[in-house]
């Protein structure tokens, strides 16, 4: 099953395999960690990579958008990009170079580098981008506190909504005008505007992606040795994404959560930044409480209580369509 390696085996084969040791690292690799943070004469760097490999349409939207949520989700502008893109033989660069130019002009960033080139062994592109930017106060995923109060802002699945229209929405039994205002939710992937308001009152932030709203959860309670106890009724649902998730047999808070960020706050700070957010038209919600856990660190969601890695919920309906093909 596709999907990213799971926490035990990064642990064991990967975070303590990073190379030379280096005093100016301040955030490396991490369980729940996007982004890594430098320390450097303009502050501290922060730097996070990511690829889009699954999704059909508008992957160099996705992909600049995402790897910028993690630089933003961490208390930094992003200004700087490299862009590496795979394809698979024959096919067009052009919209996806279109597409990344447009999202980074949008985000205020420059492509600074990267690279392209043809693999006979793709059957869809995989881009990968980095971004960098920089940031005087650096906000990790794992520094939530007890009796912070966690947010949301934007709606779980967006993103996931967005794709589930565009590579599904053909054989789900949906209103065809609920696809079309979905696939509009990729205007809204970038969370830069949100974590610009929001990272000087939170502890945490976080970027839901892989593994929706929940999984982002269970990554700051994880991170921030905690347990997050969450108002499942609470967290906000467009009911485009209700619908389409219906259809498809998904949770809406399982599947790629692009568009939203989750940020744990001072209970006194929590009025100021929910009215900071509301007065720039961003739609926010206070969704559940942080606290100290009892014996390990997981999220209660509802009635349900998560300790283990999210699987996204979208991952089997791709591995349908390729055992198909």
């Amino acid at each position: 099953m596709p999907g990213k390696v799971g926490p035990a085996d990064l642990l064991e084969h990967v975070f303590g395999r990073t190379g030379a040791a280096d005093e100016t690292v301040l955030q490396g690799p991490a369980d729940g960690e996007d982004a890594a943070a430098v320390d450097w004469p303009g502050g501290t760097l922060v730097v996070s990579s990511d690829p889009i490999s699954l999704a059909a349409s508008q992957v160099g939207t996705l992909g600049v958008h995402v790897a910028c949520n993690d630089v933003a989700a961490s208390g930094a502008d992003p200004r700087w990009l490299t862009a590496v893109v795979m394809l698979p033989e024959g096919a067009d660069i052009e919209p996806i170079s279109r597409d990344l130019d447009a999202a980074a002009r949008e985000i205020g960033a420059s492509i600074v580098g990267g690279h392209s080139e043809y693999v006979d062994a793709l059957e869809r592109p995989l881009v990968s981008l980095t971004a960098m930017g920089a940031t005087e106060s650096f906000v990790p995923t794992g520094g939530a506190n007890p009796g912070d109060a966690v947010i949301l802002t934007g709606s779980a699945g967006l993103e996931g909504t967005a794709i589930l229209a565009a590579d599904f929405g053909d054989d789900l039994d949906v209103d065809p005008t609920i696809c079309e205002r979905a696939e509009t939710f990729l205007e809204e992937i970038s969370v830069v505007p949100a974590a610009r308001l929001v990272r000087e009152h939170a502890t945490a932030m976080h970027d839901p992606t892989e593994g929706g709203v929940a999984a982002g959860l269970l990554e700051i309670a994880r991170a921030s040795d905690c347990r997050l106890e969450i108002d499942r009724n609470a967290v906000p649902v467009r009911e485009e994404t209700v619908a389409l998730c219906e259809a498809a047999g998904v949770d809406p808070l399982r599947i790629f959560g692009s568009g939203a960020l989750l940020a744990t706050i001072p209970e006194d700070s929590l009025e100021s930044a929910l009215e900071s957010l509301a007065a720039n038209g961003i739609e926010a919600a206070a969704i559940g409480t942080v606290r100290e856990a009892a014996t390990e660190s997981g999220l209660e969601l509802g009635d349900e209580t998560i300790t283990d890695p999210i699987e996204d919920d979208l991952y089997p309906l791709w591995s349908a369509v390729d055992a198909a093909e």
